[in-house]
């Protein structure tokens, strides 16, 4: 297989595979855990064909798929691949909550490192913002961890372009994770380009759909008990039904290029940019191996604007989640002068 190639991400000096790895379904939300050994056979074969670039999180399990990261991380391998990682989303099994205190920061950061084994974090994300938090007093102590050598690289996921210029100003953000996929483009609006202007890279979650451009709508009869798609909007009959058209077009145009479903689609992200790092999650080799192809289907302007024609925000029904998950609409933060530590 052709090597994956490499880019800057964002403009802080991060250099990372083209594309990289979400390894949250190997743990959590997507059905029950997948075997560990299964798991770390993915991982090493992933970075051994050149996707280095892995993206983990302690509320991911809560904390076991960092732990497996560890497992598969030991040794030699380590030095091999950038590991991303993320804090501020607190889960007790029955209520999550939001934090970016400066003191929790500081515990989720030193707790990571240890589930990890690692001495350093390449990117450290805030998960979710803290809305009752500025978020001038969460990146000030991200500043301290970057000085300590416990981070190399700060990164936000769903925060709006006001909230991503103000953590800006207190220390350089590296790169802003999203959602962004052929039926969620609403980040191209304002927070595209506002990483665009800052020189901040972009981090694609779920750029096939959460699997919907893999396999359409007959993924709903695969779901296992605990998949947290079940429960998502964009995923429920009504909706389904309406969004399929979207992904028969996409099969209809992939049969012509002579490629797959979700290489279509996982190209179409990486058409937006050099600036633009889609990481698709899998559990299979297989898939891993077909993800890394999408990196070589080459799109012309014409099939761009064909694909994009049917993939408008209002040609899709249905939110990216329910009511109550905090997104990049949630993200405000009080100004720093009402801050009272």
């Amino acid at each position: 297989m052709a090597k994956v190639p490499r880019i800057k991400l964002g403009s802080q000096g991060l250099e990372v595979s083209a594309q990289g790895l979400g390894c949250m379904g190997m743990s959590a939300f997507y059905g029950p855990p997948k075997p560990e050994p299964d798991m770390i056979n993915l991982i090493h074969h992933a970075i051994n064909a050149g996707v280095t670039f892995l993206d983990t999180s302690d509320v991911y399990g809560p904390k076991t798929n960092e732990i497996l990261l560890g497992k598969a991380l030991k040794g030699e391998i380590r030095g091999k691949m950038e590991l991303a990682t993320k804090f501020g989303v607190k889960y007790d099994g029955n209520v999550w909550e939001i934090s970016g205190d400066p003191g929790y920061v500081r515990a989720a950061c030193e707790a990571s490192l240890q589930r990890l084994g690692v001495d350093c974090i390449d990117l450290y994300y805030q998960h979710r913002i803290d809305n009752r938090v500025p978020i001038e007093i969460t990146m000030g102590e991200l500043k301290k961890l970057v000085e300590e050598g416990k981070i190399k690289y700060v990164g936000l996921s769903e925060a709006s372009a006001s909230t991503i210029r103000r953590a800006h100003v207190v220390h350089p953000i590296t790169a802003i994770q999203l959602e962004w996929s052929l039926w969620s483009r609403d980040v191209e609006q304002d927070i595209i380009p506002t990483c665009r202007e800052l020189g901040i890279g972009i981090v694609a979650y779920s750029p096939l759909g959460r699997g919907f451009f893999s396999s359409g709508p007959k993924m709903l009869n695969e779901l296992k008990d605990g998949d947290l798609r079940k429960y998502m909007p964009r995923f429920q009959p009504e909706n389904v039904e309406y969004n399929k058209v979207v992904y028969e077009r996409i099969n209809e145009i992939a049969s012509k290029k002579g490629c797959t479903p979700s290489q279509l689609s996982l190209a179409w992200v990486h058409h937006q940019g050099n600036d633009v790092v889609p990481i698709p999650g899998t559990t299979k080799i297989e898939n891993l191996e077909q993800n890394i192809g999408a990196l070589y289907v080459k799109l012309t302007p014409e099939e761009m604007t064909e694909l994009e024609s049917f993939a408008s925000a209002d040609l899709v029904k249905g939110a990216r989640y329910a009511a109550g998950i905090s997104t990049y609409l949630d993200s405000e933060t009080p100004p720093l002068s009402s801050w009272k530590a």
